[in-house]
């Protein structure tokens, strides 16, 4: 895509969007074309991290014991131990607020055999099993990248809706991260871009424009 031509399209839908009262997700829709969805390796599920930023505040929850829940209360939004795990599946209420209002979890590899058992019914679904880590990792780092990290899955739908960004940010920066969330996922297909169909931005609640 040509960086000059994908940032009039974006000034174009920032623009023609009606003014609100909230900050405004920019999404990205990409169509993809001549896939067979039903086959797994043309199926994308990927984390990518937007070069520029997600514009705005991620959840990050980290699920561990001892020394990484010490490290990980001053960077994560959401800590959760070991003991607290059979009560979180107990209550189905709130197991599913939990992972509706997380985007990322991480957890101490040896409790994932847990994890699997007690909530993966939850987590498996909107493909939000957590990323393992050694026990006593320091998840500030990892915690830090997933903050600007947006999830790319198509399963067996060959639309991708992936934000690129917030109506604070610039076009500029949304164009750059528009422009690496594209490369990633033309690298994943069998014809790269000939496998990219229409492409389209909006906000939140303003007109789709299409950038292709």
């Amino acid at each position: 895509m040509d960086n000059k031509k994908v940032m009039e399209k974006v000034k174009e839908a920032m623009e023609s969007a009606p003014p609100r009262k909230f900050l405004e997700t920019i999404e990205l829709a990409v169509n993809l074309r001549d896939l067979d969805m039903s086959v797994p390796a043309n199926r994308i599920n990927e984390e990518i991290i937007l070069p520029k930023g997600r514009g705005k505040d991620t959840r990050i929850a980290v699920i561990g014991s001892g020394e990484m829940v010490l490290k990980a209360k001053g960077v994560a939004d959401v800590v959760i131990q070991p003991d607290e795990i059979e009560t979180i599946a107990d209550d189905r209420r709130a197991a599913r607020k939990l992972v509706r209002s997380v985007e990322f979890f991480v957890a101490e590899a040896p409790l994932m055999p847990t994890i699997g058992k007690r909530l993966g019914a939850f987590l498996g679904p909107p493909g939000k099993m957590p990323r393992p880590l050694p026990p006593g990792t320091d998840p500030t780092g990892i915690v830090a990248n997933l903050k600007n990290t947006v999830r790319v899955r198509t399963r067996d739908k060959t639309t991708v809706h992936v934000p690129v960004g917030t109506s604070k940010m610039s076009p500029e920066d949304i164009t750059t991260n528009i422009i690496e969330i594209m490369r990633r996922i033309e690298s994943k297909m069998p014809r790269g871009p000939g496998n990219i169909g229409p492409v389209y931005i909006k906000t939140t609640m303003g007109p789709s424009v299409r950038i292709n």
